[in-house]
């Protein structure tokens, strides 16, 4: 044997062993390319029934193509995948189930919608056999969009399209939802409300959640862990607390407080001022929180989750 035969075998995922019925272990690798030249996914993971794990990183370092490996839209190079008691991929074995004998739901960035069927009918079309056709009605009065419901999707706003495509995700039931960024095109309020109705969810029927989001506040509301992929690698495995420091900058309603500096001064699509920020290794966009024009150079405090700026010297 050849040394890089079996510098490749040693690299090799280890040949998949039977999940316990309560876990998804998965070990997956994959040549990706990124802006920045090409890069390898390698993640092993393993999480318990019912457990959420936010999915954090710089663009490019392999969070989506993690989401669609699980959810069997795209192959892997090599890996496997245990879940809940059954084999999903075992590249060893040469087992690679479809998308739709994998019980799992995946909320595309760019939706996916239907647009032959309306907006009730997309929600429809993912219940399980045999469920009642008014668990759509319940599914769109959650998301605030039940007086839509004969509607075409593709005359629906981005927001409600976004709302949408996690009523039709949740139709499905899932052991295992896949979630893309899918509330960021939401308000605030309407952004907490299924904030909480996701929380609910995954109590109720212990459904587990993967979600990749770079809201920190929403990965300290809804997840319990939080893994950091830099380079298709995981950076950190930890808690969101630990991994944002909000041990060390919270404010009274326990949101994430950011320091940061302000890069660009914007406008939004009402013509009122907007700022992109740097906060912490990461960029953001954030709204003042009082009528002070702030400039690039300045330092500022950002509250994650409602995204709002203050100057430091506006606090002093």
């Amino acid at each position: 044997m050849s040394v890089l035969a079996l510098a490749n075998l040693l690299r090799r995922p280890r040949p998949s062993r039977p999940a316990p019925p309560e876990r998804l272990h998965f070990h997956l690798r994959k040549r990706l390319a990124s802006a920045s030249g090409p890069i390898e996914l390698d993640v092993e993971l393993s999480l318990e029934r019912g457990a959420s794990l936010a999915l954090l990183g710089p663009s490019g370092s392999g969070k989506t193509s993690l989401l669609r490996l699980l959810a069997g839209l795209q192959p892997a190079d090599d890996g496997h995948i245990a879940a809940f008691g059954r084999i999903w991929l075992d590249s060893a074995r040469g087992i690679d189930r479809p998308p739709r004998r994998r019980r799992a739901g995946l909320v595309f960035q760019d939706y996916a919608l239907f647009p032959n069927m309306s907006v009730r009918g997309n929600v429809r079309f993912a219940l399980p056999s045999g469920r009642s056709e008014r668990r759509a009605d319940e599914l769109l009065e959650l998301v605030g969009l039940a007086g839509l419901a004969g509607e075409n999707p593709l005359r629906l706003s981005g927001g409600q399209q976004q709302r949408l495509a996690l009523a039709r995700a949740l139709a499905a039931e899932p052991d295992l939802l896949l979630l893309d960024e899918p509330l960021s095109a939401l308000d605030g309020a309407l952004r907490r409300d299924l904030q909480d109705a996701l929380a609910a969810l995954r109590e109720h029927r212990r459904t587990t959640l993967v979600l990749v989001t770079h809201d920190p506040g929403e990965a300290l509301r809804l997840c319990e862990r939080a893994v950091l992929l830099e380079g298709g690698r995981v950076a950190a495995d930890t808690t969101p607390a630990r991994l944002f420091g909000a041990g060390r900058f919270a404010d009274a309603e326990n949101r994430l407080i950011l320091a940061g500096r302000v890069v660009e001064r914007l406008s939004a699509a009402d013509g009122s001022p907007l700022y992109r920020i740097e906060a912490e290794g990461r960029t953001c966009l954030a709204r003042p929180a009082e009528s002070v024009r702030m400039e690039p150079g300045d330092s500022v405090l950002v509250s994650a989750g409602d995204w709002l700026a203050t100057p430091l010297r506006s606090l002093h």
